[in-house]
């Protein structure tokens, strides 16, 4: 602990653990407001410029989510100038995301044509695979690793035989990349080995809710064939569930309690649709946009957060606050 390269590790932690006390994401969340108003106003606008079109509105989104968080985690997800290296699995957590991307947006792409020709082309494939290899250079197989990831995607997702479903797989891609910022802070922007604050975990718990609820109101149908008194006992039952896990996430910060609250937060939610005589699609593509958008903040990604407002705008009109009482 005496070495040099400790002692200047040690002084970097120590003053991102001071930076950790504010929380610059909200600060900087709230600064994007008047962006996000101008989004709020004009984003149809762009939409119809675009031509982005309501039956394809979701998969343009979802790809473009995809993609940016690809290249989020390529660019500022690879700290390894930390005293735990020899412990990280953030190289397997990195090379995991850049499949999962690759895969995506490959599976859309399979008839689409590279940019470029002859020489040209071959610059940008090189250009992009020396940005990716540089993602981790900590080790002599750490290039390999996140490059071999890569085109592992790229060639399973062009070569697959049709396109990955859109929500499901952006929601996939995005509650991956939380886990990792849960797993290890310190290599996503929360600063070097020091704790979330109460304002990231309610925001991480946002987002998590609103992915889980989105997925379940999406792909759950209604069936109407719990009895009411059962119903009441189980949905009381999983409430408490819910929120004796939200509670001992927010003081423990712990990736498994995260994870076991989601799963009963999706049982409670998949319980609720169940019980109901109509499906609540539209309710899904509510909180999908949600989930966008606090993803957007969590990551300091605006583009991400105008595309949830974007997608809020352009999907039908539902009594929110009814509908995701019923849901909870």
């Amino acid at each position: 602990m005496l070495q040099d390269i400790a002692v200047v590790q040690s002084a970097v932690s120590a003053f991102n653990n001071v930076a950790l006390v504010g929380p610059a994401f909200l600060w900087w969340a709230l600064l994007m407001l008047p962006l996000f108003m101008l989004v709020r106003l004009y984003g149809n606008d762009f939409v119809a410029r675009v031509g982005w079109k309501n039956n394809v509105l979701l998969k343009k989104v979802s790809v473009w989510t995809v993609g940016l968080t690809g290249v989020w985690v390529v660019l500022f997800g690879g700290n390894y100038a930390v005293l735990r290296d020899d412990l990280s699995v953030l190289p397997m957590l990195t090379a995991t995301i850049l499949f999962l991307v690759s895969l995506f947006v490959a599976s859309y792409m399979r008839n689409t044509t590279l940019p470029f020709k002859g020489w040209k082309r071959w610059l940008l494939i090189i250009a992009v695979l020396i940005i990716v290899g540089t993602s981790d250079m900590h080790v002599w197989w750490g290039p390999l690793l996140q490059i071999g990831a890569m085109l592992a995607g790229v060639l399973f997702g062009r070569f697959s035989g049709g396109e990955m479903r859109s929500m499901g797989s952006c929601v996939l891609v995005m509650m991956t990349a939380m886990l990792s910022i849960l797993m290890q802070p310190e290599f996503f922007r929360f600063g070097q080995l020091g704790n979330l604050t109460i304002a990231h975990l309610l925001a991480v718990l946002v987002f998590g809710i609103s992915a889980v609820g989105a997925v379940v109101a999406s792909n759950v149908k209604a069936r109407g064939k719990i009895g009411r008194s059962l119903f009441v006992k189980m949905k009381w039952l999983g409430r408490v569930v819910c929120a004796l896990g939200a509670a001992l996430f927010l003081l423990t910060e712990a990736l498994p309690v995260f994870i076991g609250t989601l799963i009963a937060v999706a049982c409670v939610f998949a319980m609720s649709v169940w019980h109901e005589k109509t499906s609540k699609e539209s309710l899904g593509n509510k909180l999908f946009a949600i989930s966008l958008m606090a993803f957007g903040v969590i990551t300091v990604m605006p583009v991400i957060t105008a595309l949830g407002l974007v997608y809020w705008m352009n999907t039908p009109d539902v009594d929110f606050y009814h509908e995701i009482k019923v849901l909870l």
